[in-house]
C-alpha cells in the first residue's frame, strides 16, 4: 500500500496539520440528547460500563446515524485550554492606530501589535490566550484522551460534558510522538465512558462518525468512511487511519467511532489546501493510542521497548541477492551496544519474525518492538545464509537508550582502483585516522561515482566507506573481487554491500553482470 511521506505530506500545504488552536469560546451548542439516551449513559457509568451502540444485523449501510449519536455523544467532551502569552515590545514603524479604531482591532486579530498603554515600541503586558480541542471519557472515574497539541503548554485545562458540566483537568501524561495525551477530572458522579475497539479490524470503505468541536461550535457530528489505513505522516509510530467524515480545527483529539459505538481513531490532522477540511483526515489508529494510553495510565510516562539494532526495508534486488524466498523482513544494517547484540544478532541478518509473528517490513518492526515491554525477553527469527535462527532478546527501554548513537564524520581519500561503476581505495591507518573514523575501521572508500552506473543509481557518492560484500568483511580490492566471483559463480544477479556514511550503515545490492 502507497503511504504518504511526511515530506509529501507537508510540502502539499503549510496548513496541513490543522489543530484546535485558536478560538477564544465556543458557541453554546450541546447534543439534543433525549432523557432516556441521557438516563441510560449514567445508569451505564454506574455500572462501570462503556456506551455501545445498538446493535442490529444484516445491514450494511445505517439509515441514520442518530441512534450512534445519541448512545456515544455523553461521552465526548470539550476542552478549553488557557496559557499566559508573552508579548514582544512593539517596534518603531509598526502599525499605529488610535485605540478603539476599527482598524486597530483587525491588525488585533491578525496578531499585529496595536498601540498599548505604554505607546507605540513600549513594553507590552503578558496576555492569556484560550484554545479549544475535543476529548473523550474513558473510565467511570474521570480518564480523558485528547491530543497532546490541545494541551501542550497549557496553565489551565477545562473539560465541558455533553452536559454543560465543566470541570478542571489535570494531566496524567503526554506522549508528543503520538500526539496523544491523558488527563483526569474528579467528579462527583460516575461519567458516562465509551472503550477502544481494534483499528486493525476497520476496513477501508467502513462507515465511521466523528464527533468533536468544530471551530469552536460545539458539539457537532460528521460521517463517512474509512478512506485509506496504515497512513504514515510524521512519526516513527505513526498509523492513521484515513477517513473523509469532514474533520476540521477543534475537532483535534476527539473521537472517531465505528457503528458498533467503539473508538477507532483519535482524529488528530487533516490534509488541506486552506485550513479546512477537503475530505481528507487523519485519525491515530486506536491500537496505537490504547497501547499509549495504558503506559500513561500507569506510569505517567511512556516506556516503550528497544531491540538496538539499525534497519532497512529488504529490496527485491536485495532478496535476490541474498537468495530469500520474500521481499519482506528488515535487514539489519548495523548491531551497536545493546540488546541485540548481547543476544547474539549481527549485521546483514534479515528479521523475518518477531514475537511468534511475520515481519513485513521496518516500518512494522519499529512499531511492534515499541509495543512491547522493556525488560522481558522476545524471540526474534533472523534470515542468514545458512537458515534462519532464533534469539531470545531482552529489551531494553527506548526512552533510556534514545541519543546515545555517535557518529563519525568521514571525507575521501587518494589513490584507486576502478569497479562496479566506482573508484574505490582501501583505508590506511592515516585516513582512518584524518578521517576521525574509530580506531581499527576497515574498507573500500569510494572516491568517485560514475554518474551513469548502476552504483550512482543506488545512491553511493564519494566518501562512502564498503566494509561488508557478500555479507563478509571487505579489507582490499581482491576481497570485494572474490565477493563478485562468488555472486556470479552462484548465478545471482547482485552481490549485497555493506555501505558506511556518516557512520550510518546501509546495504546496498549492485548488479555484477558478466565477468
Amino acid at each position: 500500500m502507497t503511504t504518504f511521506s511526511p515530506r509529501h505530506l507537508l510540502t502539499a500545504s503549510a496548513l496541513a496539520v490543522t489543530v484546535g488552536l485558536g478560538f477564544a469560546a465556543a458557541q453554546d451548542a450541546q447534543p439534543e440528547i433525549s432523557p432516556e439516551a441521557s438516563q441510560q449513559a449514567q445508569e451505564a457509568a454506574n455500572k462501570n460500563e462503556p456506551l455501545s451502540a445498538p446493535q442490529e444485523t444484516g445491514r450494511v449501510m445505517p439509515d441514520t446515524f442518530a441512534d450512534l449519536v445519541q448512545q456515544v455523544a455523553p461521552a465526548v467532551v470539550n476542552i478549553t485550554t488557557t496559557a499566559v502569552v508573552a508579548q514582544p515590545t512593539g517596534g518603531e514603524g509598526g502599525p499605529a492606530f488610535p485605540e478603539g479604531s476599527p482598524f486597530s482591532d483587525l491588525f488585533r486579530d491578525f496578531g499585529f501589535p496595536g498601540p498599548g498603554p505604554q505607546g507605540p515600541g513600549g513594553p507590552r503586558m503578558p496576555q492569556r490566550s484560550n484554545a479549544l480541542g475535543s476529548g473523550f471519557v474513558i473510565s467511570a472515574d474521570g480518564f480523558i484522551v485528547t491530543n497532546n497539541h490541545v494541551i501542550d503548554g497549557a496553565d489551565e485545562i477545562e473539560v465541558e460534558f455533553y452536559s454543560g458540566e465543566t470541570l478542571p483537568a489535570t494531566v496524567v501524561g503526554t506522549d508528543p510522538n503520538t500526539d496523544v495525551a491523558l488527563l483526569k477530572v474528579d467528579a462527583p458522579d460516575a461519567l458516562p465512558f465509551v472503550e477502544f475497539g481494534d483499528s486493525d479490524n476497520a476496513r477501508v470503505g467502513d462507515w465511521v462518525l466523528a464527533l468533536g468541536n468544530p471551530l469552536g461550535q460545539g458539539f457537532s457530528a460528521s460521517s463517512g468512511i474509512v478512506s485509506a489505513r496504515n497512513r504514515e505522516l510524521s512519526g516513527t509510530y505513526d498509523d492513521y487511519l484515513q477517513t473523509d467524515a469532514a474533520i476540521n480545527r477543534g475537532n483535534s483529539g476527539g473521537p472517531l467511532f465505528n457503528l458498533e459505538g467503539e473508538v477507532i481513531g483519535v482524529n488528530t490532522a487533516i490534509l488541506s489546501p486552506n485550513g479546512g477540511s477537503i475530505g481528507i483526515g487523519f485519525s491515530m489508529a486506536s491500537n496505537v493510542v490504547s497501547s499509549v494510553v495504558d503506559q500513561l495510565r500507569e506510569y505517567g510516562e511512556t516506556r516503550r521497548g528497544w531491540l538496538g539494532v539499525k534497519i532497512q526495508d529488504v529490496t527485491p534486488d536485495m532478496a535476490e541477492a541474498l537468495g530469500l524466498a520474500a521481499e519482506s523482513g528488515a535487514m539489519v544494517t548495523d548491531v551497536p551496544e545493546g540488546p541485540a547484540r548481547e543476544a547474539g544478532m549481527r549485521a546483514g541478518d534479515v528479521i523475518t519474525s518477531f514475537a511468534g509473528a511475520p515481519v513485513e517490513d521496518t516500518r512494522s518492526l519499529v512499531r511492534r518492538v515499541a509495543e512491547a515491554p522493556a525488560g522481558e525477553p522476545v524471540e526474534v527469527v533472523v534470515q542468514r545464509q545458512e537458515g534462519p535462527v532464533t534469539l531470545s532478546v531482552t529489551l531494553g527501554r527506548r526512552e533510556t537508550a534514545e541519543g546515545a548513537e555517535s557518529r563519525s564524520d568521514q571525507q575521501g581519500g587518494p589513490a584507486r582502483q576502478d569497479m562496479l561503476g566506482m573508484s574505490l581505495t582501501v583505508l590506511t591507518p592515516q585516513m582512518v585516522q584524518e578521517m576521525d573514523l574509530p580506531s581499527g575501521t576497515t574498507g573500500l572508500l569510494v572516491q568517485e561515482v560514475d554518474p551513469a552506473s548502476d552504483a550512482a543509481e543506488k545512491g553511493l557518492a564519494p566518501g562512502d566507506i564498503i566494509t561488508e560484500a557478500g555479507q563478509q568483511p571487505v579489507a582490499s580490492i581482491a576481497d570485494l573481487t572474490a565477493r563478485i566471483d562468488e555472486a556470479r559463480e552462484a548465478g545471482r544477479k547482485s552481490v549485497l554491500v555493506l555501505v558506511r556514511r556518516d557512520g550510518e550503515p546501509r546495504f546496498v545490492a549492485l548488479p555484477v553482470g558478466q565477468p
